[in-house]
């Protein structure tokens, strides 16, 4: 089950998902996300609580970004959870998002 947390923090409106964010959500999160998106025009999209993250969620992200860009609204994915880094880097899209993504070091100081 996947879920949206809505806030305001320093003027900049955050949507948190929770959950799963593919195949079994997408239509669903792909409506609530465009209509938050569409209230908005500076979001932030939390993505630090996506449990799985497959194909169909980068599709959602890649159309919310192409739908912000074509409504002149400030779209930025944060908080990129590991399941979401991992499939992002393994297709290459990480600069295509065009989002800041920092990847911690674990207690060794060594990439996960």
């Amino acid at each position: 089950m996947s879920e949206i947390h809505s806030r305001e923090e320093a003027g900049r409106f955050i949507a948190a998902v929770q959950g799963e964010l593919n195949i079994y959500s997408a239509a669903q999160l792909k409506d609530e996300l465009l209509a938050v998106l569409g209230g908005h025009q500076q979001l932030d999209i939390d993505l630090g609580g996506v449990e799985d993250f497959d194909s169909s969620g980068v599709q959602i992200l890649l159309m919310l970004k192409r739908e912000a860009q074509r409504q002149g609204r400030s779209l930025t994915f944060t908080q990129h959870a590991p399941s979401v880094r991992e499939v992002l880097d393994l297709l290459n899209l990480v600069a295509e998002l065009g989002d800041p993504l920092v990847i911690p070091l674990d207690a060794a100081g060594d990439r996960p």
